[in-house]
């Protein structure tokens, strides 16, 4: 395995991606393996961060439709991501890695409130860091809460670990014709309208020079293989 190349990440997984096949809920076949591939990132002295989707339990926008007001829809949504980070923390800590999780939204019998020095404090101390609840406001998606995490904590990386292999043209399952890209800049993505993040999520990196790995966790030791540098996935960056 060659050299660390980024030694502060904020690693963005889809709560789809720890439903395994049954896509509602956690398997936790999936989620061990996830946890094997961040250990590995500690123990090289990765400074890691993680924020997890709540779409394995509630969408707000799908499931919520027009069922619901929007805001209270959300806040279920944000409920599902604590979920998540406690389940992922609970199975990084049974493999002898510390890990802490901190919440946007105030629920200290579940979690510890996020202030950014604390979590700063945490990953300079070896821990893992979960950052629940998003940004902690409705009408914002956990992949904008992961960029303004991953810009606060001064992440070298965003690494956003989903269901495909990284950005294309078009939605691969559904045009066979997609093709997929191994390098964009923040204005191509945006210009073209393409299926990497919310717009919301890819101006906030653009504004603050960050850069985004998208791949597949479907081989989570594709983390790994990210933080080394190898060439996985997309990369969005500046010119």
């Amino acid at each position: 395995m060659q050299g660390v190349k980024y030694k502060r990440v904020l690693l963005k997984v889809s709560g789809e991606a720890l439903a395994g096949e049954a896509h509602r809920g956690l398997d936790f076949t999936v989620i061990q393996s996830v946890c094997q591939a961040i250990r590995t990132c500690v123990q090289m002295g990765v400074q890691v961060g993680v924020v997890i989707g709540g779409g394995n339990f509630w969408r707000g926008v799908k499931d919520g439709a027009d069922k619901m007001q929007r805001s209270h829809a959300d806040s279920m949504g944000m409920l599902a991501t604590v979920m998540n980070c406690l389940a992922v923390s609970d199975a990084l800590e049974r493999l002898g890695v510390q890990s802490r999780v901190l919440s946007a939204v105030e629920m200290p019998k579940f979690a510890e409130y996020f202030t950014r020095d604390v979590a700063v404090r945490y990953l300079e101390e070896g821990k893992v860091v979960f950052f629940a609840c998003g940004t902690g406001n409705p009408y914002f998606s956990t992949d904008t809460g992961a960029v303004l995490r991953g810009v606060e904590i001064e992440a070298d990386a965003i690494l956003m670990a989903k269901n495909v292999d990284g950005i294309y043209s078009a939605d691969p399952n559904r045009d066979p014709t997609a093709v997929k890209f191994d390098d964009l800049t923040y204005d191509e993505v945006l210009a073209r309208h393409l299926q990497a993040t919310d717009t919301t999520a890819m101006t906030l990196a653009m504004d603050n020079h960050m850069t985004l790995i998208c791949f597949a966790l479907k081989d989570p030791e594709n983390i790994i293989r990210v933080v080394c540098g190898e060439k996985i996935g997309t990369i969005v960056k500046e010119d």
